[in-house]
């Protein structure tokens, strides 16, 4: 995303959504589930287009995974170009007319009224050019570029920690959304890394700054290396702290 690394504060922003006006950054500290706000992580993620095919499967999906967010302390959030009103339509129940909404109905979900997280209305395209999400192949009917699917994972401290940026055509993999956020939480906290298709639960690597001495004493469960033609020392594994 042009603009925003790793490590940089994530822009403030206000904005209106299906909850009314917003700020980012107040949003995301407010609370979370263990009321302690230095703790509490965002997901800010965009879709192309409220009724849609691959955003409502998406978007059902993040609902029903939303408890397992919370028990990470992560607060999530959406964002497209369309309008509060349509964000409403597309994923809340009416009362009125017992009208249940297309994401809700995609679920088969009968006791849930509205997404457990907001959508942000960007009708003017104003917060996808300023963060970068726009798809330049895919386009709305008057030939404008429509947002991408991004995931930008934000840490207690409002620095941007990840970010993976999708086309429009591609619906992502919320689950493993959850294993990332296992990971960066994990490696913020201890001196570890996650090798690939880790999973909670799996061994974890001792970072190469660390010596072997120095890896000894923090990992108590013990350290276990394994040989390679180089003779080098470096893949080394520890039960995950």
């Amino acid at each position: 995303m042009p603009g925003l690394l790793l490590g940089d504060v994530f822009p403030d922003f206000e904005a209106d959504s299906t909850v009314g006006r917003i700020s980012l950054h107040a949003f995301l500290g407010n609370s979370c589930r263990t009321l302690i706000p230095q703790r509490c992580w965002g997901i800010l993620f965009s879709h192309p287009r409220d009724y849609t095919p691959v955003c409502t499967t998406e978007l059902g999906r993040a609902a029903k995974l939303s408890a397992e967010f919370s028990k990470r302390d992560v607060k999530m959030i959406a964002l497209s170009l369309d309008s509060v009103e349509d964000h409403l339509g597309w994923s809340k129940l009416f009362q009125a007319t017992n009208h249940k909404a297309d994401i809700l109905a995609y679920n088969n979900d009968s006791s849930c009224n509205a997404l457990p997280f907001p959508i942000i209305a960007d009708n003017k395209r104003e917060l996808a050019v300023k963060l970068g999400m726009l798809d330049p192949d895919e386009r709305d009917k008057d030939g404008m570029p429509l947002t991408a699917r991004c995931v930008f994972v934000i840490g207690p401290d409002k620095r941007l920690k990840l970010s993976i940026l999708y086309p429009a055509t591609t619906g992502r993999n919320f689950d493993e959304l959850l294993r990332v956020i296992d990971s960066l939480q994990l490696t913020a906290q201890k001196r570890v890394a996650t090798p690939v298709d880790w999973k909670p639960g799996d061994n974890v690597m001792v970072v190469p700054n660390l010596s072997d001495d120095e890896a000894a004493s923090l990992f108590p469960s013990g350290v276990t290396t394994k040989d390679l033609p180089s003779g080098k020392k470096y893949l080394r594994y520890t039960p995950q702290p």
